[in-house]
Protein backbone atom coordinates (compact mmCIF):
# COMPACT_ATOMS: atom_id res chain seq x y z
CA UNK A 1 0.00 0.00 0.00
CA UNK A 2 1.17 3.54 -0.85
CA UNK A 3 1.23 6.19 1.77
CA UNK A 4 -0.07 9.43 0.15
CA UNK A 5 2.13 12.76 0.11
CA UNK A 6 1.56 16.20 0.82
CA UNK A 7 1.71 16.18 -2.96
CA UNK A 8 -1.10 13.22 -3.55
CA UNK A 9 -3.86 15.13 -0.80
CA UNK A 10 -3.04 18.17 -2.44
CA UNK A 11 -4.31 16.49 -5.97
CA UNK A 12 -7.37 15.04 -4.28
CA UNK A 13 -8.17 18.54 -2.74
CA UNK A 14 -7.18 19.85 -6.67
CA UNK A 15 -10.11 17.49 -8.04
CA UNK A 16 -12.38 18.11 -4.91
CA UNK A 17 -12.23 22.44 -5.27
CA UNK A 18 -12.79 21.64 -9.27
CA UNK A 19 -15.88 19.92 -9.27
CA UNK A 20 -17.46 21.82 -5.94
CA UNK A 21 -16.85 24.96 -8.09
CA UNK A 22 -18.07 23.98 -11.32
CA UNK A 23 -21.35 21.95 -9.88
CA UNK A 24 -21.92 25.34 -7.81
CA UNK A 25 -25.29 26.55 -8.88
CA UNK A 26 -25.51 30.13 -7.25
CA UNK A 27 -27.18 30.46 -4.01
CA UNK A 28 -30.25 31.81 -5.72
CA UNK A 29 -31.15 28.18 -7.40
CA UNK A 30 -29.67 26.04 -4.27
CA UNK A 31 -32.20 28.24 -2.05
CA UNK A 32 -35.10 27.62 -4.36
CA UNK A 33 -34.15 23.20 -4.89
CA UNK A 34 -31.72 22.72 -2.56
CA UNK A 35 -32.31 18.76 -2.93
CA UNK A 36 -32.30 18.60 -6.24
CA UNK A 37 -29.09 21.20 -7.14
CA UNK A 38 -27.32 19.04 -3.81
CA UNK A 39 -28.54 15.29 -5.92
CA UNK A 40 -26.08 16.77 -8.72
CA UNK A 41 -23.11 15.94 -6.15
CA UNK A 42 -24.87 12.59 -5.61
CA UNK A 43 -22.58 10.87 -8.27
CA UNK A 44 -19.26 12.52 -7.31
CA UNK A 45 -19.33 11.55 -3.87
CA UNK A 46 -20.48 7.87 -4.26
CA UNK A 47 -17.50 7.61 -6.48
CA UNK A 48 -15.58 9.12 -4.07
CA UNK A 49 -16.91 6.76 -1.49
CA UNK A 50 -15.76 3.78 -3.98
CA UNK A 51 -12.16 5.29 -4.40
CA UNK A 52 -11.87 5.54 -0.63
CA UNK A 53 -12.72 1.79 -0.16
CA UNK A 54 -10.59 0.75 -3.41
CA UNK A 55 -7.64 2.62 -1.91
CA UNK A 56 -7.88 0.18 1.47
CA UNK A 57 -7.84 -3.40 -0.79
CA UNK A 58 -4.20 -4.02 -0.70
CA UNK A 59 -3.73 -6.57 -3.35
CA UNK A 60 -5.66 -7.82 -6.16
CA UNK A 61 -5.86 -5.74 -9.48
CA UNK A 62 -7.78 -3.42 -7.58
CA UNK A 63 -5.93 -2.46 -5.23
CA UNK A 64 -2.39 -1.81 -7.76
CA UNK A 65 -4.74 0.46 -9.61
CA UNK A 66 -5.82 2.53 -6.68
CA UNK A 67 -1.96 2.29 -5.89
CA UNK A 68 -0.83 3.20 -9.10
CA UNK A 69 -2.97 6.37 -9.43
CA UNK A 70 -2.09 7.08 -5.50
CA UNK A 71 1.27 7.11 -6.92
CA UNK A 72 0.83 9.26 -10.32
CA UNK A 73 -1.35 11.73 -8.27
CA UNK A 74 1.44 11.89 -5.59
CA UNK A 75 4.41 12.48 -8.38
CA UNK A 76 1.91 15.01 -9.60
CA UNK A 77 1.48 17.05 -6.77
CA UNK A 78 5.01 16.87 -5.74
CA UNK A 79 6.14 18.08 -9.48
CA UNK A 80 3.59 20.95 -8.84
CA UNK A 81 4.13 21.34 -5.79
CA UNK A 82 8.12 21.98 -6.28
CA UNK A 83 7.67 23.71 -9.45
CA UNK A 84 4.68 25.41 -8.45
CA UNK A 85 5.11 26.85 -4.89
CA UNK A 86 8.60 26.32 -4.06
CA UNK A 87 7.76 23.52 -1.56
CA UNK A 88 9.88 19.85 -1.11
CA UNK A 89 8.64 15.90 -2.16
CA UNK A 90 7.93 12.83 -0.38
CA UNK A 91 6.32 14.60 2.91
CA UNK A 92 3.79 11.61 4.21
CA UNK A 93 0.42 13.08 5.08
CA UNK A 94 -0.97 9.25 5.62
CA UNK A 95 -2.11 7.25 8.70
CA UNK A 96 0.49 4.99 9.96
CA UNK A 97 -2.30 2.76 10.21
CA UNK A 98 -5.89 2.12 8.24
CA UNK A 99 -8.58 -0.32 8.75
CA UNK A 100 -8.33 -3.28 6.54
CA UNK A 101 -11.26 -4.80 4.85
CA UNK A 102 -12.13 -8.06 5.52
CA UNK A 103 -12.36 -11.02 2.87
CA UNK A 104 -15.99 -10.40 2.49
CA UNK A 105 -15.79 -6.45 2.51
CA UNK A 106 -13.45 -6.66 -0.36
CA UNK A 107 -15.54 -9.04 -2.28
CA UNK A 108 -18.02 -5.82 -1.56
CA UNK A 109 -15.57 -3.70 -3.25
CA UNK A 110 -15.59 -6.01 -6.54
CA UNK A 111 -19.16 -5.70 -6.77
CA UNK A 112 -18.79 -1.75 -6.38
CA UNK A 113 -16.14 -1.77 -8.91
CA UNK A 114 -18.06 -3.69 -11.56
CA UNK A 115 -21.39 -1.20 -10.44
CA UNK A 116 -18.86 1.96 -11.04
CA UNK A 117 -17.37 0.53 -14.46
CA UNK A 118 -21.12 -0.11 -15.91
CA UNK A 119 -22.44 3.48 -14.46
CA UNK A 120 -19.19 5.40 -15.81
CA UNK A 121 -19.87 3.85 -19.59
CA UNK A 122 -23.74 4.06 -19.51
CA UNK A 123 -24.32 6.91 -17.29
CA UNK A 124 -24.36 11.19 -18.48
CA UNK A 125 -22.34 11.50 -14.96
CA UNK A 126 -19.13 9.06 -16.16
CA UNK A 127 -16.56 12.57 -15.77
CA UNK A 128 -18.05 12.92 -12.45
CA UNK A 129 -17.73 9.50 -11.26
CA UNK A 130 -14.08 8.91 -13.05
CA UNK A 131 -12.96 12.01 -10.70
CA UNK A 132 -14.84 10.76 -7.10
CA UNK A 133 -13.27 7.78 -7.78
CA UNK A 134 -9.58 9.29 -8.42
CA UNK A 135 -10.29 11.99 -5.37
CA UNK A 136 -11.74 8.95 -3.17
CA UNK A 137 -8.02 7.68 -3.99
CA UNK A 138 -5.71 10.40 -2.96
CA UNK A 139 -7.68 11.44 0.00
CA UNK A 140 -8.81 7.78 1.80
CA UNK A 141 -5.82 7.75 3.73
CA UNK A 142 -4.98 10.96 4.64
CA UNK A 143 -4.34 11.75 7.96
CA UNK A 144 -6.20 14.96 8.01
CA UNK A 145 -9.95 15.67 8.05
CA UNK A 146 -10.36 14.14 4.14
CA UNK A 147 -9.24 10.90 5.22
CA UNK A 148 -12.13 10.80 8.02
CA UNK A 149 -14.26 8.85 5.87
CA UNK A 150 -12.20 5.81 5.58
CA UNK A 151 -12.60 4.10 8.51
CA UNK A 152 -16.70 4.57 8.74
CA UNK A 153 -16.60 3.75 5.39
CA UNK A 154 -14.85 0.66 5.82
CA UNK A 155 -16.76 -0.39 8.75
CA UNK A 156 -19.73 -0.36 6.44
CA UNK A 157 -18.37 -1.98 3.78
CA UNK A 158 -16.92 -5.12 6.20
CA UNK A 159 -20.71 -5.40 8.30
CA UNK A 160 -22.32 -5.16 4.86
CA UNK A 161 -20.28 -8.06 3.23
CA UNK A 162 -20.61 -10.32 6.63
CA UNK A 163 -24.07 -9.97 6.22
CA UNK A 164 -24.62 -10.13 2.63
CA UNK A 165 -22.37 -13.54 2.68
CA UNK A 166 -23.27 -15.07 5.81
CA UNK A 167 -20.13 -15.00 7.15
CA UNK A 168 -19.19 -13.78 10.89
CA UNK A 169 -15.93 -14.09 12.22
Amino acid sequence: MNIVTIGGVTVGLAILVHHVVTWWPGTKRLRKDPAGQVAALAPFLLAWSYGVLAILTVGGIIGWIADTTLWISNWLGDVALVWGVGGTTGTAAGRATYLPLTQTGTAVVLLLTVLLLAAAKKSQYGGSLKAGAWCGICLGTSAGVTGLAAVPLAQAVNWLGANAYGIFA
